[in-house]
This record gives structure tokens, sequence and C-alpha cells, in this order.
């Protein structure tokens, strides 16, 4: 692989390829839904460019590069699967993931076939924990179903969905749990090299990784001959230059190809043909870091937690705007009044108005819909999604028509360009509701912005569009009174 991104066509997609990353200042929704706690860091966020969107430190936003405060980290389920050893971090070095029982879920796949491993993920149920919750095993069975002698595993550590910080906490105090979850997929689909992805806003996850590849090489668990056998894996780390379209399985694809990373047309899927036109396996951080649990302790045990049709555990992230901000292991089937009020303590100032679990393209939850369980199909009942776990709440001073400028300028900023509807729609949306935030829109106007919304949802290439229109319809019908501006 080529070790850098070349070319005029792809360096000028990127927002942050010549920036070095300090003195940033996020601008991202969880800073917007926080900006009074303080005015002056989220006017400069606005004013600095290029900008940053999420720096994963949603808990203490307003963030900036130089916030070095951790966060709470709290296991709020029976047992833990994910969060083991993130909460006390006892697992940074190869030493603590060792007595923490690390590399005993490799152990067991390399002491069966192939075979046996697709089939535990599979009875295991796990869903994809970075946006629609597709089942993993259907994916690393195609994987393995594919004919091919070169395969890729790709960890998407690119998680740029605002209100989320859990992959960065797994990465950085957890990395052996990562690159095992890797050679496990890599043993068990047919692929010899692993890509990690990783977003350039997380140099400490990047320093932690790079130290547990090498730790991970010397002891044997990374490399020629894994575990005695004959097994070959090898990890590299690209490193993303600012883009959120990255974290699309197929912009990434193309990045790690050093392509310009526009979203490519399916079929056909990665599973068939994936990086550099092979058979590749793409899951996100936390998806991955489920598997050595599942391998040690079968996929039976995990299929066993959670409720109707999500299974295993969730790590949640909750905003700056609760009580409680901070990183929380659940168990699925717990209401979501229940995050929110008993684990997140409730707002700081006063009552919510609104929250969106699972980054910018979902929808709004009301307060009146509290009382829903949490769980993939549950939250897709309401207009809302899990997606990736971050909680971004929002209090009564909210104004929603601001809130919609701001999120279809990031829309536009981000967006990769190649379809229409996303390239043209959402600008024309931002400069709309931006109008409407100080004045009324007329009755073409608001024609106008319905039709563009009717766009985005219909014919955009890819979600970043279409989840777009799916957060401003979702205020539009649960919040009528807050956009009276924008309504026909």
């Amino acid at each position: 692989m080529r070790p850098e991104f070349t070319g005029p066509e792809v360096d000028s997609f990127y927002h942050l390829r010549d920036v070095e990353m300090t003195h940033r200042k996020c601008r991202g929704l969880s800073c917007f839904a926080a900006q009074g706690f303080d005015p002056a860091t989220w006017s400069d966020a606005l004013s600095q460019w290029p900008p940053v969107y999420c720096l994963g430190k949603c808990y203490i936003s307003p963030a900036t590069t130089e916030n070095l405060e951790e966060p709470h980290v709290e296991i709020r389920c029976k047992d833990p699967i994910i969060l083991h050893g993130v909460e006390d971090t006892t697992m940074l070095s190869i030493g603590g993931y060792l007595d923490g029982a690390g590399y005993l879920g490799l152990r067991r796949a390399l002491n069966h076939d192939p075979e046996y491993v697709i089939a535990e993920v599979e009875r295991s149920r796990l869903r994809g924990r970075g946006g629609a919750g597709f089942p993993a095993g259907k994916k690393w069975r195609a994987v393995y179903n594919t004919p091919g002698h070169e395969k890729f595993i790709v960890a998407n550590a690119d998680e740029g969905d605002h209100g989320s910080y859990i992959d960065r906490l797994l990465m950085e105090r957890t990395p052996h749990r990562l690159l095992e979850a890797m050679a496990i997929a890599g043993y068990g689909v047919g692929a010899a090299k692993g890509v990690i992805y990783l977003r350039k806003e997380y140099p400490v996850a990047e320093t932690r990784l790079r130290q547990a590849i090498e730790e991970a090489v010397e002891c044997g668990w990374l490399g020629n001959g894994i575990g005695g056998t004959d097994f070959n894996f090898e990890v590299e780390i690209v490193i993303g230059q600012g883009s959120y379209v990255c974290g699309e399985e197929t912009s990434l694809l193309n990045s790690i190809e050093h392509q310009r990373p526009v979203v490519r047309a399916r079929p056909p899927f990665p599973t068939a043909q994936g990086l550099f036109g092979k058979p590749t396996l793409v899951n996100n951080v936390e998806t991955l870091c489920s598997v050595p649990w599942i391998l040690l302790y079968g996929g039976d045990s995990y299929a066993a937690r959670g409720f109707s049709n999500s299974r295993g555990t969730k790590a949640v992230s909750l905003n700056s705007m609760f009580n409680n901000p901070g990183l929380y292991e659940v168990d699925f089937g717990v209401s979501l009044r229940a995050i929110l009020e008993d684990i997140g303590g409730g707002l700081k100032n006063g009552d919510f108005k609104a929250v969106i679990v699972g980054g910018p393209l979902a929808g709004f939850v009301h307060p009146s819909e509290f009382d829903t369980l949490f769980g993939f199909e549950e939250m897709h009942a309401i207009g809302a999604s899990i997606g990736h776990g971050g909680i971004v709440a929002f209090d009564q001073g909210t104004d929603f028509v601001q809130l919609l400028a701001h999120v279809f300028d990031f829309g536009a900023i981000e967006s990769c360009g190649k379809c229409t509807p996303c390239r043209l729609g959402t600008r024309r949306a931002q400069a709309l509701f931006s109008k409407a935030s100080g004045k009324a829109l007329d009755a073409q106007e608001r024609q106008e912005l319905r039709e563009t919304l009717d766009a985005l949802s219909f014919t955009s290439l890819c979600g970043h569009g279409s989840g777009l229109a799916v957060l401003a319809n979702s205020v539009f019908s649960k919040f009528p009174e807050e956009v009276k501006s924008c309504l026909a």
C-alpha cells in the first residue's frame, strides 16, 4: 500500500491534511448543544477554518484539543463485554491484557477450523454497532464464502458521529482487544492482512495502537505463525485526513486506496469486491471488540444477553449536557429514560427538549418517547436509531431552526459531492434554514425546502444526504411549533 495520500484530486478532498491537531476547537452537534457553557470557545470554533466536527470529547464540550480531562467510565450492565479494562485502564499493555484473559479468544479460534469461528459469530446474533445494525455474521459469512487468495479485514475507526467517543476509549485503553478481534476475523474469513482506518482527530489512539501492534508481534499474536500455527496476520494503520463521509465503508475503502473517497455505488458490496477489489470485511471498532468475548465464552452465551433482536450489550456515551456525562455499558432492553435520567442524571440546565442517539443523521427523540426500550427495532419505530451509541441532549434553550442550519452546514461541508441532491441540496437547505432563523420563509421558499428534503431522502447515493433529511423531518413532525418559520 502507498504510504501517503497523494495527488491534488485526492488531497483537496480532505479538511485536515495539512493541519496540525493542536489548538483546534470543535463545532460538532454536542458542542452546539453546550455552547452556552463556554460561548467564547464556541465562537472561536465557528470562526476557525478548516472546521473540526468531533474531537471525541463530547463529555466536556464545547471541546478543544487542549482539553485533557478524561471521561467517567462505568459498567451499568450485569457484567461487562465491551468496557472490561476500559473502566480501570488495566489493559493498556499486553501484560495487563493477557492477565485479563486477553488473546484466549484467538487461541480458541485457532484450535478450531474457520467455519467454527464464523458459526460462533452467527450464533451470537451480533449486529453492527456503527450504523444500521446489520448482522455481523452475515458479513463474515459472505466474505468467508467468496473465493479469493487475498482478502482483507478493515476496522472502521473513523468514529465521526457527533456525541460518540466509544471507539476512541476502546482503542486508547484496550488496544489489544481490537487487534485480537481483527486476527480472529482474519482467521475466520481467510484474510492475512488487516487495516485500521483511524481518524486524525484521535492521536492518542494512534500511539496506543502502534505500541500494541509492536507488543503483539513480539509476543507472537500478530505476524507469522501466530500461536504456533501456520496462520499469518498483520495489521497496518492508515490515518484519515479529515472527512466525515469516510465513515461510510466504501468511501473509507477508496481513501485507503488513495483514490478520491467518494461513495461507491453498490452492488458489488465490499464483501465481494472491497479493498483493491478483493473480498473485504469492514466492521467498526465496537463491533469487532465484542468478538474476543464471543469466541471465549461462545456465541450462545452472547445471544443470551440483551432482548428482542438486540443481543449482547451496548456502550453509550453521554454529552456534557448531562449531570453525569461519560461512557457506560448498558444492557439492551432498558428504557431510554433509564439511560437519560437514572444513569445520566438528567440535565445540568432544566428539562430535556430532545435527544439524538447515534449521530447527526438520525431523528430526534421527543421527551414523550423516552420510555422506548433501548433496542434496534424499538428505536427505529420512533424514527431514531442506536447507531454508534452517542447520545446528545438538548435543553429547553435550544433553537431548532438554528440547529438545523448548523447541521446542514456540516452536511454541505462534509458531502463527498458525487451525487447532485447531496452536493447542492445540503447547501440550499442550509441557506433556507439560516434565513428562517431570522425571518419566516415565504410560500415558494417553503415549497423549495420541502422538495429539497424529498430529493435528499429519495435520491441520495448514501446515508449522508438521506440521514440529514431524516433529522429535519423529525423536527418538523415532532416539534412543529419550533419551526413554524419553515413549514408550509
